[in-house]
């Protein structure tokens, strides 16, 4: 049993693939989505196959195809399309861009945010549907909860809080201080499912923020600005996706002016006892190197 708790906990993608596929069975369940049964196996499928077919390639690691799943549940969470086809170009772009779309050996873009962009913008037949998930309070302790424990164990709460806090103030003093509306209308859009998804496990991903925890503030905050000005001026469906997929381009730069340490996402092991072991108790997994890709 020890084992088995041991293996969870030293890779943070077993929550992460726990607590998103907990979501999806809780919008069949609780939120009585349709069964979309065939969207999601298209969606899930084709990101471990693409996966499979680069890491054979490549011959990397077979630990890396939980990455795809990760990516698979997030876009069956957000996409939707009414062709198969869309959906299957999606999770391709998504997978295949982790290994195309290098700068020194990091990936730019989360993969689930280009998958997602790429089916909206090159199809025309896809859209991510935000009003699906409500905005509970079930939800909300839900998807916060499971979110700040990935978060915290990706060592990625400052990217939350930062994205959030910021377009949370934003929003209040549009809605709120300018508009007049009562500060319930602005929870309400505060605890849309989508947004709380977002904030806890897209924009998080610890591979593709910058790498310096400064750098990754003014990310997550340039993001929340960016989201708000597209809602508010151009009326923008789904603006925090477009709003990380403009900024991730820069990311690169971030990484090259203030620096940081690489993220694996697996700790290397040691003996119980060894030196080595103890000084892994004390260090962050974010402070340790690795070069293969997730």
């Amino acid at each position: 049993m020890r084992a088995a708790i041991r293996f969870f906990r030293h890779d943070a993608r077993h929550f992460q693939i726990l607590f998103l596929a907990s979501f999806l069975l809780y919008g069949i369940g609780v939120l009585q989505w349709d069964a979309e049964v065939r969207r999601y196996l298209l969606l899930f499928g084709t990101c471990l196959l693409v996966q499979a077919a680069f890491i054979h390639w490549k011959r990397l690691p077979w630990h890396s195809i939980k990455s795809a799943m990760v990516t698979g549940l997030g876009m069956s969470l957000l996409l939707k399309s009414g062709s198969p086809w869309t959906l299957v170009l999606g999770a391709a772009v998504a997978i295949a861009s982790k290994f195309l779309l290098r700068v020194e050996g990091k990936h730019i873009f989360n993969p689930g945010n280009l998958g997602i962009a790429a089916a909206v913008l090159l199809t025309g037949d896809a859209w991510v549907s935000p009003g699906q998930w409500g905005s509970g309070a079930a939800l909300v302790f839900l998807v916060g909860a499971a979110g700040c424990m990935v978060v915290l164990r990706v060592g990625r709460i400052d990217t939350s809080i930062a994205f959030l806090a910021t377009f949370g103030a934003l929003d209040f003093v549009r809605q709120v201080l300018y508009l007049g509306w009562e500060p319930e209308v602005w929870l309400h859009r505060m605890s849309n499912g989508s947004l709380l998804l977002f904030t806890f496990f897209m924009i998080t991903d610890p591979v593709t923020t910058p790498r310096a925890q400064g750098a990754r503030i003014g990310w997550s905050m340039a993001i929340a600005v960016l989201a708000f000005v597209l809602g508010w001026k151009w009326w923008v469906n789904a603006t925090p996706i477009w709003a990380l997929l403009i900024v991730s381009a820069i990311t690169p730069v971030l990484d090259r002016i203030w620096k940081g340490e690489r993220f694996q996402w697996i700790k290397n092991q040691a003996p119980r006892n060894s030196p080595c072991r103890t000084s892994q108790r004390i260090s962050s997994p974010v402070q340790l190197q690795h070069s293969t890709p997730r």
